[in-house]
């Protein structure tokens, strides 16, 4: 015989269901008991409603109006570059290189990479290939695995082939001296093509880097978070002799001094002239 449902078994209702009228339960006065919102019994829904909080505020803080940067004062720039160049006379670019093609090469290696690294991966690479050419005719498994240390080593070596291809075909194998030629090589921006000209043509640029872009915005020099934009923010206020000087002391005294989570302001020589915009743990 078969076994009738739990529902087929209910007693019918004697009494005419209204439209619209709620349904008895099965057990009258023995439903279950909502839980209030302090005792919630997922403890996920508190934390829930604290991150739709946390959500709604981020979205006011967004729509909240910026308040009007005010350009730097043209005596306070003087005293930051003044400190900066006490601090770091001989400040040049930490990548070991003897020609510009090293200093290219070093510069796309250095993405996502510390400088010391790539100067313990470049000796043997420079060792092994001598110009664009080489470079270009390499291998790529074999080039692959001489700079695997420095990380995203696929991405690299094909950058580095290919640009090294381009400077042959294009450049008679010669690293050009134009921001727009060298921004038209692959794996080339503004950030390693400044870095060129700068270091390997005398030819001044602005650097930007984390380091360069976290500190331009914590002295006060500009309020923009694009690095394009932080660049040309740069050159309106800093001296045009000084632009490639200025990058290589904003990143030294970033790795030493005025580093990302907690800013060592307390010893900071730029202190007197630094409001420490964004800064809330220092020590």
């Amino acid at each position: 015989m078969p076994r009738k449902s739990p529902r087929s078994r209910r007693k019918p209702d004697a009494s005419q269901r209204l439209p619209g009228r709620a349904r008895p339960r099965a057990a009258p006065g023995r439903g279950r008991k909502r839980a209030s919102p302090a005792r919630s019994a997922k403890p996920g829904r508190a934390s829930h409603a604290r991150k739709g909080a946390g959500r709604r505020a981020v979205v006011r803080r967004a729509l909240r109006p910026r308040r009007a940067f005010v350009a730097p004062e043209p005596a306070r720039v003087a005293a930051l570059l003044s400190g900066l160049e006490q601090l770091y006379p001989d400040a040049t670019t930490a990548l070991h290189h003897r020609n510009p093609l090293q200093l290219l090469i070093a510069t796309i290696l250095s993405a996502q990479c510390t400088d010391a690294r790539v100067n313990l991966v470049t000796p043997a690479l420079f060792a092994r290939y001598a110009d664009a050419a080489s470079f270009a005719s390499a291998p790529l498994p074999e080039l692959e695995e001489m700079i695997r240390s420095t990380g995203f080593f696929h991405s690299k070596a094909v950058a580095i082939k290919t640009c090294c291809a381009e400077l042959v075909a294009k450049h008679g194998g010669q690293v050009p001296r134009t921001m727009g030629e060298l921004t038209a090589l692959r794996g080339v921006g503004r950030k390693t093509a400044n870095v060129v000209l700068g270091n390997a043509y005398g030819i001044p640029g602005v650097v930007v880097d984390t380091h360069v872009s976290r500190l331009a915005q914590r002295l006060g020099l500009t309020n923009q978070r694009d690095a394009v934009k932080i660049e040309h923010a740069l050159m309106a206020v800093i001296p045009r002799e000084r632009w490639t000087r200025f990058s290589h002391w904003l990143i030294l005294h970033g790795r030493e001094t005025c580093n990302a989570r907690k800013p060592r302001c307390s010893t900071c020589a730029l202190a007197p002239h630094c409001p420490r915009t964004g800064v809330t743990v220092s020590q």
